[in-house]
Formats: structure tokens, C-alpha cells, sequence
């Protein structure tokens, strides 16, 4: 009987997609279930916000808190919207729940030896930044923040002196980037139902208005669905 090659590295790469990213959850929570793992987790958008989780080995966790605070207008809404500028209320969904209301698990997620990346967009340069998460603390939450801040109805995250939005507009299905960086073996969730085909995104000429100052984000835009 032929040994398996363990010199063969696995990937795992999580498409976003706001709430539909509760299907992720759900297939991570039924890995963990049967303690499967992999070598190397890139997640963009609501695909980092939920593969935080599976780093620190915590099933159920996304959608217990997700349940518990989705009509929370401290959580998010239009009245967050409106007041802060951020759908995803910056200060309780991404610090207060996950520090002190429903804690990460931060010694399990650094023991746990899985690369994790987030995907974020640069909006001056509209090219995809892929950062690593080793700490699972406040600092890569932010980066968590600024993979799934959707254009228009969150503020640009500040980072280090550069601005992020949405990881998806670069990167929407970061397969290939796990491919270039030696995972031969990728496994992809996605969000959507099997067979769809993105659109032109309709509302382009709003995009182009409010994003005027950042012509190589709107060419990312546009493009977006070619990608």
C-alpha cells in the first residue's frame, strides 16, 4: 500500500460575502467537528472574520455571536451607518464582542500552527495586500476590520499609514495566491450558488463619484467581476 507524500501542503481559501459567510462557519465548525485542519488559511472579508474561529479552534462560536447580536443596532444597521459610518459598528462588533463579550480564544489560536492570512485592498494602489494574523489580538483584528469593510458603507481602515477597504475588490477567490505561495493542494468555500456568474456592478457611476480620488480602487472596481 502506497505511504501518503506528507511533503504536500494544504490550503484553505475562504471567499466573503457578508452574512452568506455563515455557510463558512458552518463548514469550518463540521472541520473542527472531525478535527481536520490544513497547512495554510487565507481569508477575505467575511471569510477572515470567520476563519478567525477555526484558528482558535472554537466551534460554534461564529454563529452563537452572530445570532446573539445581528439585530443589535450597537452591532450593526443603517443607525450605525448613519452615526459612525460604518455598517459593522468598529468599536462593539469588532472590539467589545470579540475582546470581552464572547473572547477569542488567544492561547489556542497561537499554539495553533496554521498560517492564517486576510485579504485587504490598498485603496491608493487598488492591489490586493495579503497580511498575516499570528497574534489573534486587537492588532490583527483591525485587519480583520479592514478586509471586510465594504466600500461606501464603511470608512477606509487606517493601518499603518495606508488605507484598506474590502479585500475582495482585488481579491475576491485568493486560490491562486495560495497556489504561488507552494500550497498544492487548495480547497475553496464559496459563498455563492454553484454556477454563478458575477455582474457589472450596477451602481459604478455612485462608485466613480465617491471614489474619485482613488483611480486605480475604481479600476479595481470596475474590473471586478472580470476577476
Amino acid at each position: 500500500m502506497a505511504q501518503p507524500d506528507t511533503t504536500r501542503t494544504a490550503g484553505l481559501a475562504l471567499e466573503g460575502g457578508g452574512y452568506r459567510g455563515m455557510y463558512t462557519a458552518g463548514v469550518l465548525d463540521v472541520w473542527m467537528e472531525c478535527g481536520l485542519t490544513c497547512d495554510h488559511m487565507v481569508g477575505v472579508s467575511a471569510g477572515a472574520a470567520f476563519g478567525y474561529n477555526f484558528k482558535s479552534r472554537q466551534i460554534g462560536r461564529a454563529i452563537r455571536y452572530n445570532k446573539a447580536y445581528c439585530a443589535d443596532k450597537r452591532y450593526a444597521g443603517v443607525a450605525s451607518w448613519l452615526r459612525t459610518g460604518d455598517m459593522f459598528n468598529a468599536d462593539f462588533a469588532y472590539h467589545e464582542v470579540p475582546i470581552e463579550r464572547d473572547p477569542i480564544d488567544l492561547e489556542t489560536y497561537r499554539a495553533c500552527p496554521m498560517r492564517f492570512t486576510c485579504v485587504c485592498t490598498d485603496i491608493e494602489t487598488g492591489k490586493a495586500v495579503y497580511h498575516d494574523l499570528p497574534y489573534g489580538d486587537e492588532r490583527d483584528i483591525e485587519w480583520i476590520r479592514a478586509s471586510s469593510a465594504i466600500p461606501v458603507a464603511t470608512r477606509p481602515v487606517a493601518i499603518e499609514g495606508h488605507k484598506y477597504l474590502d479585500g475582495g475588490v482585488a481579491d475576491s477567490i485568493p486560490s491562486a495566491w495560495l497556489f504561488a505561495q507552494g500550497y498544492d493542494r487548495n480547497i475553496v468555500v464559496l459563498t455563492q450558488p454553484a454556477g454563478f456568474v458575477k455582474q457589472p456592478n450596477s451602481v459604478m457611476p455612485m462608485l466613480r463619484r465617491v471614489f474619485r480620488h482613488y483611480p486605480e480602487f475604481v479600476a479595481a472596481l470596475e474590473h471586478r467581476h472580470e476577476a
